[in-house]
């Protein structure tokens, strides 16, 4: 793949926008496109993933842990970022991620974006702005549920 084929993928996913042109394309260029049939697990929960994946196309569905979930989210949006947090925290995810139908991803390796997170410190700041906002988001609109959950 051209690195302004990967750089304009990027350019389109939402957490990406926090990077430069120059940014992007550096990561382009370390970056690797990913291919999966239907049905394949691209992550099994428990698993560190290497970085974070880019639908470019097709659709996926995403299963928390443990939740008995029978009907799990499903991702359709090019441009979606899997599993954001894991370009910067080497943590197992509580999640499954399966192709539901022919998948292509662009994987952002944690190794090449903490590589220009510390030549960068505007970019690791901008980073961990962004984190944190999803985060405090993400937050916010599950604490209303919490509340109505009954502690025995």
């Amino acid at each position: 793949m051209q690195i302004d084929d990967a750089a304009s993928i990027l350019a389109g996913a939402d957490f990406f926008e926090i990077c430069t042109d120059e940014e992007r394309r550096m990561l382009a260029f370390a970056s690797e496109r990913k291919h999966y049939a239907a049905g394949t697990v691209i992550l099994t929960s428990g698993e560190v993933p290497e970085g974070a994946q880019v639908l470019v196309s097709g659709s996926i569905s995403i299963t928390p842990d443990g939740t008995g979930e029978p009907d799990p989210m499903v991702v359709t949006q090019p441009g979606a970022v899997i599993s954001v947090v894991s370009l910067v925290v080497t943590r197992p995810r509580h999640v499954t991620v399966q192709a539901v139908s022919k998948v292509d991803t662009l994987l952002i390796p944690r190794s090449a974006f903490m590589k220009l997170a510390g030549q960068s410190p505007s970019l690791a700041a901008r980073a961990a702005a962004r984190i944190r906002r999803d985060l405090v988001g993400f937050v916010s609109a599950v604490t209303p549920a919490g509340k109505k959950i009954r502690k025995d």
